[in-house]
């Protein structure tokens, strides 16, 4: 793995609460869809990159016989258990990176990955998962998108500059379509890795913002994590200030989740 994506993937861990409350939980319109392409009740389920458990919980509430959730930062894991447990569900945790988890071949049926297999070399990566799966087992991968390229809100269009001179993330290169936006790409990965049925579903939703919400999210962003202290500093209270200022203390900001759903062929 390269060393920009290495060393990325483990910068969320820092603040584990921080991350955990300040971003918003995965649209419902997601999971609705992977239900009526397959069951998760009753399957067995891996997870990679799980977090602190925004996918996880709430697959657990649709009951599958059971889940692996594989997360490489016993920072993030801990915070994992603890979510997990006060959901009353039991959920097996690997602290691992996805190229190192030992899971069973053709043991699983169910597949996810949540905002995160961007962090990860694509060919490899699809390779793992296609073995774990079960002939006729399902893979999914989805994202949150923060800010819609294609309808962007006001406050997007404003702050885009206050980012300029940071480090980018693999999720969105400067200057290129964000990672799980890239449907042509994302199809024909899956495609190469011997997938079929590949369906892609593009979720657009809106929520509303304070300035200490725009902040905290902000402060989760990889890019933002890896800057200095003081650059940090100046971003968090521009965008504040934008808020306050500008928007009167209020923003509606567009968010968009990019799905694909794809099957290993049954033979």
């Amino acid at each position: 793995m390269s060393e920009p994506l290495l060393h990325g993937r483990q910068v969320f861990g820092n603040d584990p609460a921080l991350y955990d409350e300040a971003r918003p939980p995965y649209p419902a319109a997601v999971f609705t869809a992977l239900r009526a392409y397959m069951p998760v009740a009753g399957a067995r389920v891996f997870e990679i990159g799980a977090g602190t458990g925004k996918a996880t919980v709430a697959l657990l509430r649709d009951k599958p016989a059971h889940l692996t959730a594989v997360e490489p930062d016993a920072r993030l894991a801990c915070l994992l258990a603890q979510r997990t447990e006060a959901a009353g569900a039991t959920c097996e945790i690997i602290v691992e990176p996805w190229e190192k988890a030992l899971l069973g071949p053709a043991s699983y049926d169910l597949g996810v990955a949540a905002t995160s297999f961007h962090w990860l070399p694509q060919v490899d990566a699809l390779g793992r998962v296609h073995q774990a799966l079960r002939p006729g087992g399902v893979w999914a991968m989805w994202w949150t998108v923060f800010g819609d390229p294609d309808y962007p809100d006001a406050f997007h269009q404003r702050a885009t500059s206050l980012f300029k001179g940071l480090q980018t993330s693999p999720s969105w290169e400067r200057g290129q379509r964000p990672f799980g936006l890239d449907v042509a790409a994302r199809v024909a990965d899956l495609q190469d890795a011997g997938f079929e049925n590949v369906q892609s579903e593009i979720v657009r939703w809106t929520i509303d913002m304070d300035a200490v919400g725009v902040q905290s999210l902000a402060a989760t962003f990889s890019n933002v994590i890896r800057a200095t202290p003081e650059r940090r500093r100046v971003l968090l209270d521009a965008l504040a200030r934008l808020v306050d200022d500008a928007f009167g203390g209020s923003v509606r900001r567009h968010f968009v989740s990019p799905l694909y759903l794809a099957r290993k062929p049954a033979r």
